[in-house]
């Protein structure tokens, strides 16, 4: 009887223990006061859900690279996740159900789309399914907005430094090529722009670089007087803070009619108190013999940017990007990098982030995915600089800037559980 009661306590002590295993494994909700910035890893290219410390919630990209092409489900690119039983877009609606505090709820208050490429807007093909009232095909960004509703989406504009409306423009750009389908996909994002700002209530603005109150704070602005997101470029255009201007570096006769979009991302600073972040798309600071390119965007941004506690990297990562002088100016002790491909990082970019002689003191780096042919390939210096190589990343900032945390959430599984966690100060 005793040897009974003992086998209950203990299988009762055991189950008690994994159900405050499971609380402990749940990350905390969002509270009024913090800022959450979640890096959300599909496989398939960026997505970001940002929570403001007033409640408003903004989007960063929702990435969709078409099945259809052959490097997508190559070993070159990563699966997936957390399965196939979704698509990437339906994927990022069930995490941003899960952790905005309205739930299902949710409505979404702003998206910025960096630029027009699969891996940051959607990429269209024949096996995409068409809006049932909207008519346009569903994709990234425009799958999302079907799925959650948007109040205002913001993009660089279609009119610089080409006309993407215009006809003879759009022939020139698929006759060259056009190898992630911009034109198709932007006719479907204009497409759903239209349906949504007539029926559903959409506001679609162009993004102006130097101001910072196009994307806001919608509910407690006045609480938090500290909190801002400052529109820093676009387009080739950057804004000079000192001269309280902007100042253009790309002219149309340079477009090469490739789909070139890169460096004509746009680039945001978040402020909250004490700490910063930046993202920026995808401009590039190497030139093709894999030198610092001091005419490129990178270093025309760089001054402008200036040191963040939290940065984004520049492309994923991609060789053509984090030149020395944007690393120096930047000096980040956090680097997160939205990674989906063999190339990301190149191993001269992982040596100029983590190099102390660009700049001192410890920094961190993350990966919402890292492949192993990547890691046989730059060496051991991954498993030393990357605190973490996979999951969703969540830069999690508390009230009043000071402090700050990473979590890193498991990809694997819808419930994303917390696999690790890392505590900052904020400069």
């Amino acid at each position: 009887m005793i040897k009974k009661k003992t086998s209950i306590f203990f299988v009762g002590l055991l189950f008690l223990c994994s159900s405050m295993h499971g609380q402990d494994n749940a990350l905390p909700p969002w509270q009024e006061g913090y800022l959450d910035i979640h890096h959300i890893s599909t496989g398939r290219g960026n997505a970001s859900f940002v929570l403001f410390p007033d409640g408003t919630s903004l989007v960063v990209d929702c990435g969709d690279m078409s099945e259809t092409q052959t490097r997508v489900l190559s070993e070159k690119n990563t699966p997936l996740v957390p399965d196939d039983s979704k698509t990437p877009a339906q994927w990022v609606s069930d995490y941003i159900y899960q952790f905005h505090p309205k739930k299902e709820n949710a409505v979404i208050d702003y998206v910025l789309i960096t630029h027009y490429h699969d891996d940051h807007f959607g990429e269209v093909d024949n096996i995409r399914k068409r809006h049932p009232d909207g008519g346009y095909l569903m994709t990234g960004i425009t799958e999302l907005g079907s799925i959650i509703p948007i109040k205002k989406i913001i993009d660089r504009g279609s009119d610089f430094p080409v006309n993407f409306r215009d006809e003879e423009v759009q022939k020139k750009i698929v006759s060259k090529g056009d190898p992630y389908s911009m034109i198709a996909t932007l006719k479907e994002y204009w497409k759903f722009i239209d349906f949504h700002g007539k029926n559903r209530g959409m506001s679609h603005e162009k993004f102006t670089v130097g101001r910072n109150d196009q994307i806001g704070l919608n509910y407690k602005p006045e609480q938090f007087y500290d909190f801002k997101v400052k529109n820093l470029f676009a387009n080739g255009e950057v804004w000079d803070e000192l001269n309280n201007k902007a100042y253009g570096y790309i002219k149309p006769e340079e477009y090469g009619y490739n789909g070139e979009n890169n460096e004509l991302s746009t680039g945001i600073r978040i402020s909250y108190g004490s700490f910063d972040y930046y993202t920026g798309g995808d401009i590039s600071g190497i030139d093709q013999h894999g030198q610092d390119n001091p005419n490129s965007m990178e270093t025309k941004t760089a001054p402008v940017i200036g040191a963040v506690d939290v940065a984004t990297l520049n492309h994923h990562g991609n060789r053509s990007s984090m030149n020395t002088f944007f690393v120096m100016c930047l000096r980040p002790r956090v680097w997160i990098g939205q990674t989906w491909d063999a190339s990301h990082p190149a191993g001269d970019v992982l040596r100029r982030i983590t190099s102390r002689s660009l700049y001192p003191g410890e920094r961190d780096v993350f990966a919402n995915a890292m492949l192993e042919s990547t890691k046989l390939v730059i060496g051991s210096m991954v498993d030393k600089s990357y605190k973490s190589q996979s999951g969703h990343l969540l830069v999690r900032v508390y009230p009043g800037g000071n402090n700050y945390s990473v979590f890193v959430l498991d990809d694997k599984t819808a419930k994303r559980d917390i696999k690790a966690k890392f505590n900052y100060s904020s400069k």
